[in-house]
């Protein structure tokens, strides 16, 4: 099972098929679990997008992924160059978000916290992560977004 999901994880019309439906401001569908995270790519400047899996929301303005491919990730590395991004969740959209990268004490108290709430999720992505891999699951960099405050909306005149 830990093969399989390793080879979907890495095929890229997969992991790329939730962004239309995040794009439709359907991501409401996904609960709060998965949030489409909107970034600029490092040399092309561009707009890029990844679809992630949330692992903790300390608080309403803060959210924690993690980058189950390491440093390689794309989306990881193109953060650590311009860590502004914006980030659509549940029923927000394109929230401005700053990122950093979390400690490594302040990581392993967050993957315990998430062994204990999701332990079967727990498993199957630490299986994930050491086939896709080779590494273990607390090698993994986790990423704080640390959400910008929505406006209150504006009431029109009467």
């Amino acid at each position: 099972m830990a093969r399989t999901g390793a080879k979907l994880l890495q095929s890229r019309w997969f992991v790329r098929s939730p962004i239309w439906l995040f794009r439709a401001r359907l991501g409401f569908l996904f609960g709060g679990r998965l949030l489409l995270l909107e970034h600029i790519g490092r040399k092309s400047g561009a707009a890029r997008y990844v679809v992630l899996e949330t692992v903790d929301r300390p608080g309403p303005g803060s959210v924690i992924i993690a980058s189950g491919f390491g440093d390689t990730a794309q989306w990881y590395r193109n953060l650590l160059a311009e860590p502004q991004c914006r980030v659509s969740i549940g029923l927000h959209y394109r929230l401005s978000a700053e990122a950093r990268v979390l400690e490594r004490a302040r990581a392993a108290e967050v993957l315990a916290g998430y062994r204990v709430r999701h332990p079967r999720a727990y498993r199957k992505l630490s299986g994930l992560i050491e086939e896709a891999t080779g590494r273990g699951i607390e090698t993994v960099p986790l990423v704080e977004l640390a959400l910008r405050p929505l406006r209150p909306a504006r009431r029109r005149p009467a």
